[in-house]
C-alpha cells in the first residue's frame, strides 16, 4: 500500500477505519460521531426557535408600543402645533414620523361586567404613521375614532371579557373626578364601540383606544398631551437615537426606546436563550467525552504500533499529531452531518409541528400562555457559526489528552511482551 504525505495524516485516517480486533473501539469513535451530530442539530434548531419566538414577540409589543416616547418629567407635554418640542422632533434626523398620544387608566362595564383597562389617546391618522395598529383591526375601523363621537377599540379579549360587539355602548369611569358636596365622584362618560383589535399579546386584554380630543374631556388634559411617539427609519435604531435625544433635549423631557419599556421582558428572552445554549451545549460535550474515551482505549490497543514507530524516529509532535487528526476528523464528520440536519430542521420544524398537531389533533402550544399558537423559526448563520466553532473546539480539546498519552509511550516497555 502506497503510503502519502504528511505521515500523521496518513496514520489519523487509517485508525478512523475499523480493524477486526478494534469494532469495540471503533463502535465508540460512531456513537461519539453521532452524538456530536445530534448535539449540534438540536443545539442550531433551539437557538432557531428561540430566535423566531424572540422576533414573534417583538414583533407583536410593537404594534401598540412606539419605537420611541418622548415626555416630560412633570408627565405632560403641551398640545400647542407650533410647540418647539414637536418641530424639533419631526426634524430629527432619523425620525420618519410623530404623533400624539395621551395615556390613562379606566374602569369599563358593560351589563354588570366591569375590566379595568389602559387607555390610549390617538389621532388615528398620525398612529398609522407611527405604529401598525391599524393592520391589526379585525373589525370595524380605526378611521372611526372621530372627535367628539366617543368611539373605543377595544382588544378582541377586553371585549370577549366585556361582551359587546361593534355598535354596542359602554361606560367608561376614570379616577380623575371632582369634589362635590357629596364628595369625590369620578367622571363617567358612555362610548360606543367603533372597532376591536388583535396583536395576539397581552395588549388584547387590558388596552382601549379612544379619539385623542375625546381623552382630553375625558381625563381633564385639555391643551395637553402625555407625549409623543416616534418612528425611526431604523427600527434598531431606536436605542441610540433616544440616547441621542436625551442629551439634545436636557433634563426637562425625557427619551424611552422600545427595548427600555419591556427591558426587563426581553432580558428575561436573553437570558433563556443563554441558559439554553449552556444546557444544550452538554449533550455535545457528552459525545466529546466519549469520543476521549474512545481514542485512550485505541492508544492502549496501538501500544505496540506507537511503540514501533517511536524506534523508527516518529517524533513526539507527528505521534501527538496521528491521534488529533483522527479526533478531529470524528469531531468534523459528526458536526457537519448535525449543521445539515440542524438547518434542515429548522427551517422545517414549523410545518413539521402544524402537521403533528393536525394529526394528533392536539394544540402543543396554548396562545394564553406563549402569546402565539404556532412554533416559529428562524435561522441565523451566526448561530450556526458560534455552535459549529464550539464543537469543533471541544473536539480538539478532547484530542489533547489521548494524544499526549500516546507520546508518553516507551518502546521498551511496550514491547517487552510483543
Amino acid at each position: 500500500m502506497q503510503i502519502f504525505k504528511p505521515l500523521s495524516l496518513f496514520l489519523g485516517l487509517r485508525y478512523v477505519r475499523a480493524r477486526k480486533r478494534t469494532h469495540f473501539i471503533s463502535f465508540i469513535s460512531m456513537v461519539s460521531m453521532l452524538g456530536i451530530g445530534l448535539g449540534v442539530m438540536v443545539l442550531i434548531t433551539v437557538l432557531s426557535v428561540m430566535n423566531g419566538f424572540d422576533q414573534q414577540i417583538k414583533t407583536r409589543i410593537l404594534s401598540m408600543v412606539p419605537q420611541i416616547t418622548v415626555s416630560s418629567l412633570s408627565g405632560t407635554v403641551s398640545a400647542d402645533p407650533q410647540n418647539p418640542l414637536k418641530n424639533l422632533l419631526e426634524r430629527y434626523p432619523g425620525v420618519t414620523a410623530v404623533a400624539p398620544t395621551i395615556q390613562g387608566e379606566a374602569l369599563i362595564s358593560n351589563s354588570g361586567a366591569t375590566v379595568f383597562s389602559l387607555i390610549e389617546g390617538i389621532d388615528p391618522n398620525a398612529q398609522r404613521q407611527v405604529s401598525p395598529i391599524g393592520e391589526k383591526i379585525i373589525s370595524g375601523r380605526l378611521s372611526s375614532l372621530t372627535p367628539n363621537r366617543f368611539g373605543i377599540v377595544l382588544g378582541v379579549d377586553l371585549a370577549n371579557q366585556l361582551g359587546v360587539g361593534i355598535g354596542d355602548t359602554l361606560t367608561l369611569l376614570v379616577p380623575r373626578g371632582n369634589l362635590s358636596p357629596f364628595g369625590f365622584t369620578p367622571v363617567m362618560r358612555q362610548f360606543t364601540v367603533v372597532g376591536i383589535f388583535k396583536t395576539g399579546y397581552q395588549f388584547d386584554s387590558n388596552m382601549a383606544l379612544i379619539n385623542i380630543s375625546d381623552a382630553q374631556r375625558l381625563l381633564n388634559m385639555e391643551g395637553i398631551y402625555s407625549g409623543w411617539q416616534l418612528k425611526c427609519h431604523d427600527l434598531f435604531q431606536a436605542p441610540s437615537i433616544a440616547h441621542q435625544l436625551n442629551q439634545a433635549l436636557g433634563g426637562a423631557y425625557q427619551a424611552q426606546d422600545w427595548t427600555a419599556q419591556n427591558q426587563n421582558f426581553f432580558a428575561a428572552l436573553s437570558m433563556e436563550k443563554t441558559m439554553m445554549f449552556l444546557i444544550l451545549t452538554l449533550i455535545i460535550a457528552i459525545a466529546v467525552f466519549n469520543m476521549l474515551a474512545s481514542l485512550v482505549m485505541l492508544v492502549i490497543d496501538k501500544q505496540a504500533e506507537i511503540a514501533i514507530l517511536r524506534t523508527l524516529g516518529f517524533q513526539t509532535g507527528q505521534l501527538m499529531r496521528v491521534f488529533i487528526i483522527q479526533g478531529m476528523i470524528i469531531g468534523v464528520i459528526g458536526i457537519t452531518i448535525g449543521t445539515g440536519l440542524g438547518i434542515a430542521l429548522s427551517l422545517s420544524i414549523t410545518s413539521i409541528v402544524n402537521h403533528l398537531q393536525a394529526l394528533l389533533g392536539v394544540q402543543f402550544l396554548n396562545s394564553s400562555v406563549y402569546y402565539i399558537d404556532f412554533l416559529p423559526s428562524q435561522l441565523r448563520f451566526a448561530d450556526i457559526w458560534h455552535v459549529d466553532i464550539l464543537a469543533v473546539g471541544l473536539s480538539f480539546l478532547a484530542t489533547l489528552y489521548p494524544a499526549f498519552k500516546a507520546s508518553q509511550v516507551q518502546p521498551a516497555q511496550a514491547l517487552r511482551y510483543e
